[in-house]
C-alpha cells in the first residue's frame, strides 16, 4: 500500500470513527439518568454480636438507604429535643417505656425528612414484638409502602458467647480485638497505640445468656409474623462477614421493588 493509499484508509477510519462517537453522544443525551436499581425497605433482626453492626452499613451505601437504627435515632430525638424527643425523654425520665406510637413516628419522620431515605431503609432493633410490627405496617401502608424483606442473622447461642466474652476493645478508638479469634500483638495491649485494652462489664456469660433469653422470647411471636406475610429469611451469620453480605445482597435483590418504567 503506498503512502497516499493508506493516508486516504485513515482518513476513511477517523470519518468513522467520528461518525461513531457523534452516534453514541446523541444517544446518551437521549437517555434519562438511571434510576435506583432497587427501592429496598428491609429489618434486619438478629441478636447482640451477630453481625448487624458490620452489615448495615454495607446495605446502607451498597443500596443508597438510610440505616434507621432506633435507639440512636431515640437518643438524637431527644438530644435535639424534637416534640417526640421531649415526649419521649418524659416517659423515661419517669421510669417508663416509650411508647410504640413514638417509636412508628420517629420512623415516620425519618422518612418524611431524611434525604437519605428516598430509596428505602434498613431498619434494626425494630420491631420487637408483634403490636410494634402492625403498627409499622400501618404507617407504611398510609404512606403507600410496604416492606421488601425481614433478614435475621441467625447464630448458635454458644458459638455468640464465646465471640463476645472474648472481645476486647481499645476504649480512645473503639478498635476491637478477640482473645481467640483476633488476638492483640501483645496481650491486653492495643496494637497502634500500646494503651490498655478492656473487657466490657457487660460481655459476660450470666449477662448475655440472660439478654439472649429475652431476645429469643421476645423475637419469636415476630419472626412468625413477619414468616406468615412471605418476608422472613434466615442467614447464617456464623459465616464469614463477607459470604453472610453476599447471602443478604442476594435477598434483598431478589426481593426489593424494581423502578416503574
Amino acid at each position: 500500500m503506498g503512502a497516499s493509499e493508506e493516508l486516504e484508509y485513515l482518513k476513511s477510519l477517523v470519518a468513522k470513527l467520528n461518525d461513531k462517537i457523534r452516534a453514541l453522544e446523541a444517544k446518551s443525551k437521549a437517555t434519562p439518568p438511571p434510576a435506583p436499581s432497587v427501592q429496598l425497605r428491609t429489618i434486619l433482626m438478629g441478636p447482640p454480636g451477630a453481625g448487624k453492626g458490620t452489615q448495615a452499613p454495607r446495605i446502607k451505601d451498597e443500596f443508597c438507604v438510610c440505616h434507621l437504627a432506633t435507639g440512636d435515632m431515640l437518643r438524637e430525638q431527644v438530644a435535639q429535643k424534637t416534640p417526640l424527643g421531649v415526649a419521649a425523654k418524659k416517659i423515661m425520665d419517669a421510669g417508663g417505656l416509650v411508647s410504640d406510637e413514638i417509636m412508628v413516628g420517629m420512623i415516620k419522620d425519618q422518612l418524611e425528612n431524611n434525604k437519605g431515605c428516598k430509596n428505602g431503609f434498613v431498619l434494626d432493633g425494630f420491631p420487637r414484638t408483634v403490636p410494634q410490627a402492625q403498627k409499622l405496617d400501618g404507617m407504611l401502608e398510609a404512606r403507600k409502602e410496604k416492606l421488601n424483606s425481614v433478614v435475621q442473622l441467625q447464630i448458635d447461642d454458644q458459638l455468640l458467647i464465646s465471640r463476645i466474652t472474648g472481645r476486647l476493645i481499645h476504649p480512645a478508638s473503639g478498635r476491637t480485638y478477640h482473645r481467640e479469634f483476633h488476638p492483640p500483638k501483645k496481650a491486653m495491649v492495643d496494637d497502634v497505640t500500646g494503651e490498655p485494652l478492656i473487657q466490657r462489664s457487660d460481655d459476660n456469660v450470666e449477662t448475655l445468656t440472660k439478654r439472649l433469653g429475652a431476645f429469643h422470647s421476645q423475637t419469636g411471636p415476630v419472626v412468625d409474623y413477619y414468616k406468615a406475610k412471605g418476608l422472613w429469611h434466615g442467614i447464617d451469620a456464623a459465616q464469614s462477614p463477607p459470604v453472610v453480605w453476599e447471602n443478604l445482597r442476594k435477598i434483598f435483590v431478589e426481593s426489593s421493588d424494581k423502578p416503574k418504567p
